[in-house]
């Protein structure tokens, strides 16, 4: 266990934000699972650092699992605070979201289980989601054992998943998604689908690329592409984030002016309408 002063970090935000469903609350903690890793946090306090106002956290691993791994994975050395600065004085609603969900940070995960994760998404609610996933994890996943007994297990490997049959999906909950997650994993296991390729390209040349894999639309290749593959001016357009494009900036939305942060600005956004006075 070790502890870690962190601005611009709340990790139950980042865990209700829609980027990972591997993260569920545990009594005070937070547990995350990250392809073979497992990790819990907890808030245990808070100081004060450099005039700014910081919260310290506790994660159960090691220093060099946490440099190793973890700070990379939650973004840790990126600036928020520089994001959260640069937003137009006059936005008003933009303003209120980043206060709201201020301590959001766009994970980088695992390009292959993260395409998994947003072709199960479509249509489907955070909790229906989740257990999807769990399923789908304890059917062909690595089953793993923390030192203090806690078993999860690993996400499954693109041969894993393509050696299920549809039935076997099906049984994961997964429904109409199933034969999605087949051809998918089918392809990237015999090397039709070269995720390393894809993780190499530019934002609009790996948003095609990801478009071309069966059921996936231009909102889940920008979720994958903002989520996975860290493409900042990714900005995935659902109902919710549709809703307030049309309510707040009739005249579109100022992408020039948040060219490299609008992903960043997105999440406060899906967020405070989740979640914020109206949508609480």
């Amino acid at each position: 266990m070790i502890k870690r002063a962190l601005k611009d970090f709340d990790i139950r935000q980042i865990a209700a934000s829609g980027q990972c469903f591997r993260m569920e609350e545990k009594e005070d903690a937070v547990r995350v699972i990250a392809g073979n890793r497992y990790l819990e946090i907890r808030e245990t306090g808070e100081c004060s650092g450099d005039g700014k106002q910081e919260k310290i956290f506790a994660f159960s691993c090691s220093d060099e699992e946490y440099d190793g791994f973890w700070r990379e994975y939650f973004d840790l050395d990126y600036d928020y605070g520089r994001v959260k600065a640069g937003i137009l004085p006059e936005d008003r609603y933009l303003r209120a979201a980043a206060v709201h969900g201020g301590g959001i940070r766009i994970l980088r995960q695992d390009l292959w289980e993260t395409l998994v994760s947003f072709l199960i998404s479509q249509q489907n609610h955070i909790p229906r989601i989740r257990r999807c996933i769990r399923l789908l994890c304890e059917a062909c996943g690595e089953r793993k054992e923390t030192e203090d007994g806690t078993v999860f297990y690993g996400f499954p490997s693109p041969e894993n998943v393509a050696a299920l049959s549809l039935e076997e999906l099906q049984g994961c909950n997964l429904g109409y998604r199933a034969k999605y997650v087949k051809k998918t994993a089918e392809d990237a296991a015999a090397g039709r689908l070269c995720l390393e390729k894809i993780g190499g390209m530019g934002y609009e040349e790996a948003r095609e690329a990801l478009k071309k894999c069966f059921g996936v639309g231009d909102k889940v290749a920008d979720c994958v592409c903002l989520f996975a593959l860290h493409h900042m001016e990714a900005f995935p357009v659902d109902t919710h984030i549709r809703q307030v494009l049309e309510r707040e900036y009739p005249r579109g939305f100022p992408f020039a002016q948040y060219k490299e942060t609008a992903g960043i600005l997105q999440q406060y956004m899906f967020y405070y309408e989740l979640t914020g006075p109206e949508g609480a």
